[in-house]
């Protein structure tokens, strides 16, 4: 089995400074370990809500640390200093509008003001990086809701091939793009 490294994200004026402890990494964390079959280990940052932080943050886990996979929490609201989506976008090659759309479909069976959130996904060279809620319980449905076409998008753009637990997540790929060892 091929392993993946995973860059997590917790973007969070407050937890950063310590004012409070960080839930998003670890939800993170204790969601993938849950449903991955795949190796993999994790490059975590927890950063302020700062555009030219979050750039950089995302650049160097994609650029240096070769995350295949890069999942950030918080900051993806209305209010001035969420800027997630606009770092993100800026770092990005190419948007997955998908994504984003899809986030916000699960988060409204849910909650009224999943139409508030920004969230967005991007490619940038052969990494996947999609913004995710703050809160553990959210984080956790919209995992939920759009994790079935991660492992295929990872494949697209040149990464590891990732397998899940199909009781938990059913991962989508074509019949051509399912490798014999995975398959069985």
């Amino acid at each position: 089995m091929e392993h993946i490294t995973i860059g997590l994200v917790s973007i969070s004026d407050r937890a950063s400074t310590g004012v409070y402890e960080d839930k998003g990494i670890p939800a993170l964390q204790e969601w993938l370990d849950s449903v991955l079959t795949s190796p993999h280990d994790y490059v975590t940052r927890l950063i302020p809500d700062d555009q030219p932080g979050i750039e950089t943050t995302l650049k160097e886990l994609a650029d240096q640390q070769h995350c295949s996979l890069i999942l950030t929490t918080g900051g993806t609201g209305p209010a001035p200093r969420d800027v997630t989506p606009e770092a993100t976008l800026a770092v990005g090659d190419k948007e997955l509008p998908g994504f984003g759309e899809q986030m916000r479909a699960v988060s409204l069976k849910y909650v009224p003001t999943a139409i508030l959130s920004r969230q967005v996904a991007v490619v940038r060279g052969q990494s996947l990086i999609i913004n995710l809620p703050g809160q553990p319980k959210a984080i956790k449905e919209t995992l939920d809701g759009v994790f079935a076409a991660v492992p295929y998008c990872i494949d697209l753009i040149g990464g590891p091939y990732i397998d899940t637990k199909p009781e938990l997540i059913q991962t989508f790929r074509p019949k051509s793009a399912i490798r014999p060892q995975a398959a069985s």
